[in-house]
């Protein structure tokens, strides 16, 4: 059993003030009062609905011995030992480190930030490594992986809290894995998520329109990203290879190339741009993609099972990081060529219906776009386009989600998607302005319906037999948010459901995963 002195873990924390008896025995660490048992730590953390403040009494009922917190009221709960710092969620990921034993010490990691194709290459290059005989560990927006045993999780944090990445990364280590690849996530990274992560590698697809509602502005959403960067630039001695892998093609991610300081860094381009690393004769197909892979040690053909222009970026920023660890081409292409697909990402639902449907979790004007543009590429008929857009998140997105879709759909249905505690038909009005401003019409481009499994329905009976119906932005996720409730929720089931509904399902439902 992993156990620590209190005065152990705070040892190299800006303490402001301390109480009690600091060479309690803790046995455990926690955030949430909830899973605090005897012997635990708790850590009062301030976040976005509650203040961990509130329930130092309630984790002291349950057992906790010791307490890290930013105030301090005595007549909350009688603690053995408590100790006062500045910020306690910029403390965890140390306290954290400590507890566990500094388990990133131990394990090669691999960081993937950007706005659209994270968990794409973090799949990609989780293949390819396993592919070469490397044992790896993964934590990403789909699922967490320690060696061979997979936790599916919906917590909707791509990258989790600092204390569980770090449990997480000590099972990798107890599980001898060579490799972790992480999702950073821009909050991630500006909340202290991922401190105590020495990345060797840090990856960039892109950078573009999201998260403004948390950074404020694109140039502080960069500077969060920049983040993994200097985390690679500044790694210290690690028996590891190392470097920073780019997108030339992406304004974004040339806008914070500098972060790397004096760390190798790879470009590469799908669009011919000057870069280490290059893809030529792309050949689009609705079972797959093809291209010639040219990479500073030679050029190989590379035949995807992902479908899209999109994933020739991801599969390029995946083989940097294949060559920065030094695998040759080949060896890049055969575990590039190894990955059968990326559950939630343009998931094909086919019970014999005469017009394609596929299930996507493109949620940003870009990958919107991106995904429309795809699916037009793939039906002779008309494309219609069913989403909508999260509540408390980037407003300022909404708006340009809806004139993307005009511009792109021939038919949009806009709906709810995760509206948290904000009015649903209120996002979706933003939605609609978007539409109405580069030109659509309601009733006859578009029409809102706010309950989303009414408005998968009404988008299938308004397909015809060559069209192609693109359900966005939920994807792989299995719950709708509304206020604090999660509503069970699965997209590609739902599209079965209705499907069988209109008669079809005399076949078994096909899926690229």
């Amino acid at each position: 059993m992993t156990q620590s002195r209190f005065s152990d873990l705070i040892q190299a924390l800006p303490v402001t003030s301390s109480g009690g008896d600091l060479g309690t025995v803790v046995t455990d660490v926690c955030y949430d009062s909830r899973l605090a048992r005897p012997g635990s730590l708790f850590v009062a953390m301030r976040g976005g609905y509650t203040d961990g403040h509130r329930f130092l009494a309630d984790a002291r009922a349950r057992g906790a011995v010791a307490a890290l917190v930013e105030s301090w009221e005595p007549d909350l709960a009688n603690y053995p030992a408590y100790a006062a710092v500045p910020n306690t969620r910029a403390a965890l990921p140390l306290v954290a480190a400590t507890f566990f034993g500094r388990p990133a010490e131990a394990l090669g990691i691999i960081g993937i930030t950007g706005t659209d194709g994270k968990t794409t290459t973090s799949y990609l290059v989780d293949a390819m490594l396993r592919s070469a005989g490397y044992r790896t560990g993964l934590i990403g927006t789909i699922a967490v992986r320690v060696g061979d045993e997979i936790v599916d999780h919906d917590t909707r944090q791509t990258t989790p809290e600092s204390l569980d990445v770090q449990r997480l990364l000590a099972q990798m280590r107890e599980a001898r894995v060579d490799w972790a690849v992480l999702e950073a996530t821009s909050h991630g990274l500006a909340l202290h998520r991922l401190d105590e992560c020495a990345f060797d590698v840090g990856v960039v697809t892109n950078i573009t329109h999201e998260h403004l509602e948390f950074h404020g502005t694109i140039e502080e959403y960069r500077r969060a990203k920049a983040r993994l960067l200097e985390r690679v630039a500044g790694r210290g001695p690690r028996p590891y290879p190392g470097g920073v892998v780019l997108n030339r093609d992406d304004e974004g991610a040339r806008a914070i190339a500098e972060a790397a300081g004096t760390a190798p860094v790879l470009w590469f381009s799908a669009k011919g741009a000057p870069a280490d690393l290059q893809a030529d004769d792309v050949q689009l197909a609705a079972d797959g993609t093809s291209f010639r892979l040219t990479t500073p040690r030679g050029s190989v053909p590379v035949r995807l099972n992902l479908i899209g222009a999109y994933n020739v970026d991801n599969a390029l920023a995946a083989a940097g990081v294949g060559h920065l660890l030094g695998l040759s081409p080949e060896a890049i292409a055969r575990g590039l060529e190894s990955l059968a697909g990326v559950p939630g990402r343009m998931r094909r639902v086919d019970l014999g219906q005469p017009y394609t449907v596929i299930v996507d979790y493109a949620h940003t004007p870009d990958s919107l776009e991106k995904s429309l543009r795809l699916l037009r590429s793939l039906v002779p008929g008309r494309v219609i386009a069913v989403f909508g857009s999260a509540g408390e998140r980037d407003r300022a997105k909404r708006p340009l989600q809806g004139a993307v879709s005009a511009r792109l759909a021939d038919f949009s249905v806009f709906t709810s998607e995760d509206p948290r505690f904000e009015d649903p038909d209120a996002i979706i009005a933003e939605i609609a302005a978007g539409a109405r401003d580069a030109g659509a019409v309601e009733g006859r481009d578009y029409v809102c319906i706010e309950d989303r499994r009414a408005a998968i329905r009404a988008a299938l009976d308004w397909a015809r037999p060559g069209d192609g119906v693109l359900l966005a932005g939920k994807g792989h996720e299995r719950c709708i948010i509304y206020g604090a409730e999660r509503r069970p929720w699965d997209e590609a089931r739902e599209a079965e459901l209705a499907l069988r509904e209109r008669g079809y399902g005399c076949t078994a439902a096909g899926n690229d995963e």
